[in-house]
């Protein structure tokens, strides 16, 4: 029952968060004319990776989509895959997120985002599958469509059986 709290309460920060850089950067905001129409303000990004040898394979993808409201902020849902395999062990990663990304500056970008996933994992012939739920808050350096940083999993715990530590590191792409 705790945890439903921690995950209200930390919810409702985020929400608050977003409400207050929704308003900061409406506020910042110099009317010029551009296009209303929807599609124009939608960029496409995400993420894919994978390794192979030595008997272990990496396979990662995450699409994302985020609707820019303004220079400064944008929302968007993503989603992921991710398998793993290798000495008797798999796991298979599947999930959602929101992100909210606010740019104060042309160059640093603020992240929030809460994710939740179901992994099946198997070793050997014991098999589990649970869901995980991390919510993070990042910053990081933007150079044009690309920003390099870290984020935050505000709900981690030691015995995760998803991210070996609380801090994470990200490369974002967004066209």
């Amino acid at each position: 029952m705790k945890t439903l709290k921690k995950i209200r309460c930390y919810f409702s920060f985020i929400l608050l968060l977003f409400c207050f850089c929704f308003s900061w950067a409406q506020a910042q905001e110099n009317p010029t004319p551009q296009s209303n129409k929807f599609w124009d303000k939608v960029s496409f990004g995400g993420g894919i990776g994978g390794s192979l040898g030595g008997g272990y394979s990496n396979i990662y993808i995450a699409p994302s989509a985020i609707y820019n409201f303004n220079k400064k902020l944008s929302i968007g849902p993503a989603l992921q895959y991710s398998y793993q395999s290798g000495n008797g062990f798999s796991s298979s990663l599947y999930g959602a997120s929101i992100i909210t990304l606010v740019n104060p500056t042309q160059t640093v970008q603020l992240s929030a985002e809460i994710e939740q996933v179901l992994v099946n994992q198997k070793l050997d012939f014991n098999t589990a599958s649970f869901w995980n739920t991390a919510l993070f808050l990042g910053a990081g350096y933007r150079a044009a469509n690309v920003t390099v940083g870290f984020r935050y999993n505000l709900l981690y715990q030691k015995q995760d059986a998803i991210y070996a530590n609380a801090w994470v590191p990200f490369v974002r792409i967004y066209l």
